[in-house]
């Protein structure tokens, strides 16, 4: 990967007195955010961060509580400290911008208690323009070799009572809808809501990426990155004090919920800091946080849109085993998709159900062994043949070390096939038990199994995952990842109505602030199989929207071919859309109300424009100076037809063709639930 490198290095070292010891300080590059550090009088660090001259973080302390010792988090002393201000541009190999900006100014303080037994710890600051990350270093020392962390205690103290959408937090899922209330009332809202409060999520803890915004248009989310060898973060609430407090996910197999050899870092503890939503979308805090890329060239991953066999199932029409008599992965069943991906600009074919395993009886998940009634070498052979790559599914039923066991085996199978790519599901609870998907253990497995794929110049794409903390950055095979209420949900077996309007409004604002989304949109009508309905509360244009909207190197066109078929023109704009960007604007949007993102794709110079709203109709107005000067595009507008509404006409649709050219302004309609969806070509 080309590295541009801009940057240069300053030390200065703090002198020893009491007022550089009590009070140090740091500002981003453009001086809008500031953070300071200090020390208690019973020596408990703690930082604060203003923006625009205001207080967004006050006093909020920092330290750990260990198993079998003191906690670390007082009686401390400043032994040093030191600025370093950073400045690269660093080049994306994929993703939604080529090149990418990493201009901070750093701070790191080196910390001994004052007595026995004399640990170290160190605390490292870096401020960007659009937000902070700190995370803790724990250094080499004779008396300190091993740290067993029963929590975390990483404070935020709010100093207004932010509106937040959050989702609860669940150690072994994020698929659950996010809910909008004030912080204070979070804990309110869960206790009338019981089913939020199952045994593997603290009363008081939500997810992250958790966003808020506050009255004086302040935007704030709370999220962590480069998360490698450690426990998954959670935000505890304290409705009083108005404070998020880290609550590291844990396991039932011991009483510390990290434990690593000295010495070791912390994952970054993040807040994206914005005067707009739009600025949250745009902002790389989260990557730039990661460490450079570590695996060298993945040229031999393109991005792509695939269809596949998944959707058939999850309405009915097939199942992903085969003593239904509806198996759906089989050869000639493959070989249609095939066929239809080729004719439609479609480079990979998904199949799920491939391999044996799917039934208790058959004794657990084999990755290189096909059901009898799918050939998987022919089916490679037939895709190559056609321009087509398969893209296979390793389902693990969450029996990790089965799956570890077989991995090299698997990956050299599709290394000797020449395929890429893999969608990984951990389904279920971890095996082995007592381990949840978002403890340390599993961070672990799904790191690790990035690693070893890309051995085999395998990319994966993890459903039932950890979440997205940027590290695409440092290994770029980890394409894009569920970790999300998706698309699934919008099918038959969902019994409480599907994913609401305002879901993906919320999403882009949330989840998405974290990475790539599988989201697997473009459904195009409401099948009804064996007498049982399916939902989709957006409309056919919101559906379109989505391949802009919500970002991913890998996009499916999720419905059944015969959708797709007898909807030619509609389809055409996921023919048209593209997967690899130069550049992203997002032109408007209001956290869970409406977004609008323009991106450029990489190396044709064509625009591709989506919007989205919740429940509530809009009008919005584009204006298109984004383009290239002396420049005119045909423009193809997918737009919500007349009465369109999310309720009971989700397909009414209207195509309109225009000349654009930069500075047009179009004024845009959305129905309920709706968006629309433009190309623009040379």
């Amino acid at each position: 990967m080309l590295k541009i490198v801009v940057a240069f290095s300053m030390i200065i070292l703090m002198g020893c007195n009491k007022a550089s010891q009590n009070e140090l300080s740091l500002v981003s590059p453009d001086k809008n955010i500031k953070v300071e550090f200090n020390l208690s009088g019973e020596g408990e660090p703690f930082y604060q961060v203003w923006f625009n001259n205001k207080t967004v973080i006050d006093t909020s302390f920092l330290g750990f509580n260990l198993e079998n010792a003191k906690s670390l988090k007082d009686n401390f002393k400043i032994l040093n400290s030191s600025l370093n201000p950073f400045n690269e541009t660093w080049q994306m190999p994929w993703g939604e911008q080529v090149n990418v900006v990493n201009n901070y100014n750093a701070l790191k303080v080196e910390l001994q208690e004052k007595m026995e037994p004399f640990r170290k710890l160190n605390i490292v600051f870096k401020v960007y323009n659009d937000g902070i990350g700190f995370r803790y270093e724990f250094p080499k020392q004779d008396n300190f070799s091993e740290a067993l962390i029963t929590e975390e205690n990483t404070q935020f103290k709010l100093t207004e009572d932010y509106k937040t959408f959050w989702q609860a937090g669940d150690w072994d899922s994020y698929e659950h809808l996010y809910k909008t209330t004030k912080l204070s009332e979070i804990n309110a809202f869960k206790e009338r809501n019981k089913k939020l409060a199952k045994s593997y999520i603290p009363n008081n803890a939500v997810n992250t990426p958790v966003t808020m915004v506050g009255t004086n248009g302040v935007h704030l989310s709370f999220h962590e990155a480069a998360l490698v060898d450690y426990s998954g973060m959670t935000l505890g609430i304290n409705a009083k004090d108005l404070m998020l407090e880290s609550v590291l996910v844990g396991s039932d197999n011991h009483k510390y919920k990290a434990k690593r050899d000295l010495p070791f870092n912390t994952p970054w503890r993040t807040i994206q800091i914005a005067n707009t939503a739009p600025e949250l979308i745009t902002s790389k805090l989260i990557l730039n946080l990661n460490e450079p890329n570590k695996i060298g060239d993945v040229s031999w991953f393109k991005p792509t849109k695939y269809t596949g066999i998944w959707w058939e199932m999850h309405v009915g029409k097939s199942t992903w085993d085969r003593a239904s008599g509806r198996h759906g992965a089989t050869t000639a069943n493959t070989k249609h998709y095939i066929d239809f991906a080729s004719k439609n600009n479609l480079k990979g074919v998904l199949v799920e159900g491939w391999n044996t395993g799917w039934r208790k009886e058959e004794g657990g998940f084999d990755f290189v062994t096909p059901y009898p009634d799918y050939d998987l070498k022919e089916v490679v052979r037939y895709g190559k043949e056609k321009g087509v790559d398969i893209i296979m599914h390793h389902e693990t039923n969450s029996d990790v070390e089965r799956y570890i066991q077989q991995q090299d085996t698997a990956f050299a199978l599709m290394q000797s096939l020449g395929l890429h790519t893999v969608k990984t599901g951990y389904v279920g609870k971890i095996k082995p038990n007592g381990e949840y998907h978002h403890g340390q253990y599993m961070v672990n497995h799904y790191n690790n199994t990035v690693i070893k794929a890309n051995k085999y110049q395998v990319a994966i794409n993890a459903h039932e995952p950890i979440k997205d903390t940027g590290l695409r950055r440092t290994y770029p095979n980890t394409i894009s990842r569920e970790g999300l209420r998706g698309q699934e949900f919008n099918a038959s077996w969902a019994v409480d109505g599907g994913n609401p309007p305002e879901h993906l409004p919320i999403v882009a604002f949330t989840r998405m602030l974290a990475g790539p989304i599988d989201f697997t949109p473009g459904i195009f009508h409401i099948t009804e199989i064996n007498g049982k309905s399916n939902y989709l509360n957006t409309t056919l244009g919101q559906q379109l929207a989505l391949y802009v909207v919500i970002y991913s190197p890998i996009q499916m066109a999720g419905d059944l071919i015969e959708n797709y078929e007898a909807n030619p023109e509609p389809f055409q704009f996921i023919k048209d859309v593209g997967v690899d960007w130069q550049e992203t604007k997002v032109l408007n949007g209001e956290v869970g109300d409406f977004v609008t993102i323009a991106r450029k794709e990489k190396f044709t110079g064509n625009w591709f424009v989506g919007s989205i709203t919740d429940e509530n109709p809009r009008d919005i107005e584009i204006n298109f100076n984004f383009l290239d000067d002396d420049q005119s595009y045909n423009a193809i507008i997918y737009k919500d037809g007349k009465d369109a509404n999310w309720k009971d006409n989700q397909f009414a649709i209207a195509i309109e063709k225009s000349i654009i050219t930069k500075g047009t302004k179009l004024a845009v309609h959305l129905a309920p639930g709706g968006g629309f969806a433009m190309s623009l070509k040379k």
